[in-house]
């Protein structure tokens, strides 16, 4: 498998829902600022529920710190919206959710379960430049928490800030950081 860290996202034109609305969604939306794009499997689901009510929670974070979060999954947007309307927990996202029914998007970013039509639970941070950063994909079954992608988009966002500098394992922010040279190697 070929990484796709600083790689261009590809292009891609689809429909989310909004604040209530439809709307288009392209990869020039994820041009100009920080953005997450999050897969998960299915809606009306047991673990995409507690994922997505996470990233609700601490969406007002990201949106502080300039980052955009689009949900994505091979569901229709229209099912988004009917799970919007009738889940408590989905009622408070108020970022898109993008519809992929053709799996072109999810293919995109290498996170396509063929056999299933569904995606895995893949995340991936890109930069204003429309590059990927950072990519973390988990297990079906396994939960992803908010709290540690906002450590981590820190990160990012300080290392692309900082040239010469590199975030170390646990930083958080106004921790100290390396430079990385000759010097430090073999004394850490």
């Amino acid at each position: 498998m070929q990484s796709i860290i600083n790689t261009e996202v590809k292009p891609f034109k689809a429909t989310a829902f909004h604040a209530g609305q439809f709307v288009d969604v392209t990869e020039a939306n994820l041009k100009g600022k920080w953005s997450i794009v999050f897969f998960y499997p299915a809606d009306f689901t047991f673990v995409c529920p507690t994922e997505l009510g996470d990233m609700a929670d601490f969406y007002a974070k990201f949106q502080k710190l300039g980052v955009e979060i689009y949900a994505v999954s091979t569901d229709t947007h229209f099912t988004h919206m009917a799970w919007h309307d009738t889940s408590k927990t989905i009622a408070r996202i108020k970022f898109p959710m993008i519809g992929d029914p053709t799996g072109a998007i999810t293919r995109n970013f290498g996170v396509m379960i063929e056999e299933a039509g569904l995606a895995e639970r893949g995340t991936f941070v890109v930069d204003p430049n429309g590059r990927i950063q950072i990519v973390e994909i988990n297990a079906g079954g396994i939960g992803r928490d908010a709290s540690e992608l906002l450590r981590k988009v820190k990160a990012a966002q300080y290392v692309a800030s900082h040239p010469g500098e590199v975030c170390p394992a646990k930083w958080k922010e106004g921790d100290a950081t390396l430079a990385p040279s000759p010097d430090l190697v073999g004394k850490i």
